[in-house]
């Protein structure tokens, strides 16, 4: 079971960071390909020239203005922009420190966060984040650099380890105080990607990640543990939230009820993303992070 995460550990996450993209061309299975309703616009295009029409050109970039004022054919040309911002939300609070398999849903944060910052520089595109927990929120500006890579794990790594420590989370910074940050931080054409297992989501949170969503590109990567979605009772069980201790009742009644609670909720944010046009990828914590997102992204090995 990985409580907490290393430096080394998310540097050699680069080696798993292949086989998916977070660009607009997808496999058709892909969560993000055009076949779902929630899809990602990709980076933005770049005005280059008025130009005379040729056969074949598509007619959606003739400049009627243009043709008019100039009495023939004009369309206007584009190129795709080199690189685009991508701004990685790492949720490192204490409803993170928890996982039942393989590893803590805090380690799974830091993992997806690695192999999305790997994979973007990869592709061209600046990369910085946002990382918090109820202490603090730190921004890392995006720039395309190995540097700037590192400085982000370094940041997500320090948090990581605090949850580990004997330190109290004293704190009362909440996933909107993350996104308000996102929103001043992405102006236009970014792509935001929040990972965190949306503890403390309400109507704030859907205004903020409504104003993101209408001017960027986002994706939401929910982190849960499979305990989390269906507690069980046992004699003498007690659990704890947030410094509150309660006693598991046993029986059938309340495992059922829990279940339903936890799926309710889930399928309220799902729906919620859904008319966004925000894609949504639940990842568990007894999974390896890397797989996971190869198959959500429509990933498909070649028979040898």
């Amino acid at each position: 079971m990985s409580v907490s995460i290393s430096l080394k550990e998310m540097i050699l996450m680069k080696a798993e960071a292949r086989g998916f993209s977070l660009l607009p061309r997808q496999p058709v299975s892909s969560l993000l390909s055009g076949r779902h309703a929630s899809r990602l616009r990709g980076r933005g295009l770049t005005f280059e020239e008025l130009r005379h029409y040729h056969p074949g050109d598509d007619v959606r970039t003739i400049d009627w203005k243009a043709t008019a004022r100039l009495r023939s054919t004009h369309v206007r040309s584009y190129s795709e922009e080199r690189e685009r911002p991508v701004i990685i939300v790492v949720d490192q609070r204490s409803s993170m420190f928890f996982g039942s398999r393989r590893a803590f849903k805090s380690v799974v944060a830091a993992e997806l966060a690695a192999l999305g910052a790997w994979r973007s520089l990869e592709a061209g595109d600046r990369v910085g984040g946002i990382v918090f927990n109820e202490n603090e929120v730190v921004e890392i500006r995006p720039h395309r650099s190995r540097t700037r890579v590192l400085r982000l794990f370094h940041e997500i790594v320090k948090m990581n380890q605090q949850l580990a420590s004997d330190q109290p989370a004293a704190g009362t910074t909440t996933l909107n105080d993350a996104l308000e940050k996102a929103l001043h931080v992405a102006k236009h054409d970014c792509l935001v990607v929040l990972i965190s297992d949306l503890d403390g989501a309400d109507a704030e949170t859907r205004r903020l990640s409504t104003l993101i969503a209408a001017r960027n590109d986002m994706l939401v990567a929910a982190v849960y543990d499979p305990l989390g979605a269906s507690l069980c009772g046992a004699p003498g069980m007690v659990a704890v939230d947030r410094g509150s201790i309660w006693e598991i009742p046993e029986g059938g009644l309340f495992q059922s009820q829990f279940r339903q609670a936890f799926q309710d909720r889930v399928d309220e944010w799902q729906k919620i993303f859904r008319n966004l046009k925000v894609p949504v990828m639940p990842i568990s914590t007894s999974v390896s992070a890397g797989k996971q997102v190869l198959s959500l992204l429509g990933h498909r090995t070649t028979a040898k």
